[in-house]
C-alpha cells in the first residue's frame, strides 16, 4: 500500500508571516491539529497545537505578535505520495512525529498523512505498529 492510499489529499500551507492568531483560527474552523508552513513555493516547517501552546504561550511570549514561524517546527519532514506506507511509519517513529506533509515526483504538496489515516485505511499489522511506535513516548 502506498502512502497517496491512505493519505488526507488536498492540504494546503500557509506563509510563515501568517499571525499565531489567524493559524489558530484556521486549525479551528478546519478541525485540524497541524499546517504546514511555506515559502517561496517550498515548504519550511510546520506548526501543531501543541506548538503554539508550549513556544508562544508557555514562553510567555505575546501571542497578539507572534507569527507562523515564531512557533513552527523545522526543519520539515515530509513523505512521498509513492513510498510504501510502512516508509512512511517508520521515518513518522524515528522523528516521533503524528502527521507528514505529502509531496508527489514534482515536489509539490499533495496531502498529509496522519496517524488516524493510518489507522483508518492501512492495514490492522501497520496500524497497530504506527500507533504502538507513536505512542510509546507518552508513556
Amino acid at each position: 500500500m502506498k502512502v497517496k492510499d491512505v493519505m488526507h489529499k488536498g492540504a494546503t500551507w500557509v506563509k510563515p508571516s501568517i499571525s499565531v492568531s489567524k493559524l489558530a483560527r484556521k486549525m479551528r474552523q478546519e478541525d485540524i491539529g497541524a499546517v504546514p508552513v511555506g515559502e517561496d513555493d517550498r515548504l519550511v516547517g510546520m506548526v501543531t497545537d501543541r506548538d503554539i501552546c508550549c513556544r508562544g504561550v508557555g514562553n510567555s511570549r505575546d501571542i497578539a505578535r507572534l507569527t507562523a514561524r515564531d512557533v513552527m517546527s523545522k526543519p520539515i519532514l515530509y513523505c512521498e505520495a509513492d513510498q510504501d506506507i510502512q516508509t512512511a511509519v517508520r521515518a513518522m517513529r524515528k522523528a516521533k512525529v503524528r502527521r507528514l506533509p505529502v509531496i508527489d515526483k514534482n515536489r509539490r504538496m499533495v496531502g498529509m498523512l496522519g496517524l488516524g489515516d493510518i489507522a483508518a485505511k492501512a492495514s490492522r499489522v501497520t496500524s497497530a505498529t504506527a500507533l504502538k511506535a507513536l505512542a510509546a513516548h507518552h508513556r
